[in-house]
């Protein structure tokens, strides 16, 4: 597809940045703001942290509050196709000539961000533009020192599940990855927690309350209730918990349950659990890039039939894409994942940083080695017939399958 010019050169710019790696520490964000006059305080915010789910209790916010009839903004990261999809305005990517406009702004008046930091204050300045009343903010990682944290009093702020993920920046054990994600905590601002161990809970609350905020188990006041009778567009159990903590942040926003429910129904998050129908048979497209998301991806499949797109029998059953980074515990998810798949399995290298090789994967479970993401898909394709072809291992894997099944642009992947 044809690209725009001036966003290309702005988002070179922005790939220039990408040296600097993903810092942690608020400073050069809290200078950067300043002299911006502080966009990030022109509208309403919630705030969340979390190693697996909080994108999607972001969606799911942001749909509740449109639902409303607010201005909602919504930023996340990393992108699945393009960067415009994590600065997005009543629930579409940002404009390619409004983020031209304000990357172009943000990396000349703030030379010394990094990639991240660029794009944090990017999305912040662009919602103040658009009249954005209410943002819905997703950590990038960590949460005490996300560059995200300048957010000064968000109206509440999360943390969705808590698994072993980034442990050489945040961590070795859940307690202590914990601990850096409950640093959004914020004087008076309620903190709603999804599901944890004790040990998790106890490290959360402790740091919680040095902070001045106070906690609150997330299925309280009847949120789960709602959770658990809404016809979730979500698919997968694990969504329960994610939308229960949307409907608490949502309604401390002061969106009426009427919009909490008709939100819930309509949300949309493309990459995870994303079924995409082409004539040959379904694919499904979920970015569990962890132990912890291949368990969830792992019991969704064991709870659901493959099937095909016309309804047919699936034939051999379904076939897998997997491909992770080398840094993730890419063993763990592949002995969880493998016996689901009896068609086959297919292995294949994502982009993004050093990745996990191929080969090393197929002596651990066998499989065949392909050199592309659409080779993958195609020698997937040809195991499972009609049947289903789940793509998982990382969530670049995902982005590059999920523009080549649909045709769409595609923006380079960072994986900080």
């Amino acid at each position: 597809m044809t690209r725009d010019a001036a966003l290309d050169r702005a988002l070179e710019r922005l790939y220039e940045r990408v040296p600097l790696g993903m810092r942690l520490g608020l400073g050069p964000m809290s200078d950067a703001c300043a002299r911006f006059d502080h966009p990030e305080r022109a509208f309403e915010a919630v705030h969340v942290a979390g190693t697996n789910g909080k994108g999607s209790a972001c969606a799911m916010v942001e749909a509740m509050a449109r639902a409303s009839g607010r201005r909602v903004g919504l930023y996340t990261s990393p992108h699945l196709c393009r960067v415009a999809e994590r600065i997005r305005v009543d629930g579409e990517p940002i404009a390619d000539g409004a983020l031209t406009d304000v990357l172009g702004r943000v990396l000349t008046g703030a030379p010394d961000l990094s990639f991240f930091e660029a794009l944090t204050l990017a999305a912040f300045v662009a919602f103040r533009e658009a009249g954005v009343e209410v943002g819905v903010v997703e950590v990038g990682l960590g949460g005490r020192l996300d560059a995200t944290n300048v957010l000064e009093r968000p109206r509440a702020t999360a943390i969705t599940r808590i698994a072993l993920d980034h442990a050489d920046r945040l961590g070795p054990r859940l307690v202590d990855i914990a601990r850096e994600k409950a640093g959004i905590a914020k004087p008076g601002v309620p903190m709603f927690v999804g599901p944890a161990d004790a040990d998790v809970r106890a490290a959360i609350d402790e740091v919680a309350a040095a902070r001045g905020a106070t906690t609150f188990d997330a299925g309280d006041a009847g949120a789960a209730a709602i959770a658990l009778q809404a016809h979730l567009a979500l698919p997968g159990a694990h969504q329960i918990d994610n939308a229960t903590i949307a409907v608490r942040l949502a309604r401390a926003l002061g969106v009426p349950d009427a919009a909490v429910e008709r939100g819930l129904r309509e949300t949309r998050w493309p990459g995870r659990l994303e079924r995409i129908e082409r004539p040959e048979g379904p694919y499904l497209l979920d970015a569990a890039h962890n132990p912890d998301g291949a368990e969830a991806l792992a019991r969704y499949l064991e709870a659901e039939p493959a099937h095909p797109a016309d309804g047919r029998l699936p034939g051999p059953g379904r076939a897998l894409v997997f491909g992770a980074l080398a840094d993730k515990a890419w063993d763990a998810m592949i002995d969880r994942l493998s016996p689901l798949f009896p068609a086959g399995r297919v292995y294949v290298a994502p982009q993004g940083r050093a990745p996990a090789a191929p080969e090393a994967i197929a002596a651990r479970r066998p499989g065949t080695v392909a050199a592309s993401v659409p080779s993958a898909c195609a020698a997937a394709r040809a195991l499972a017939g009609a049947g289903e072809v789940v793509v998982a291992g990382s969530i670049f894997l995902v982005g590059e399958a999920r523009a080549e099944l649909l045709d769409l642009p595609f923006d380079r992947f960072v994986a900080l």
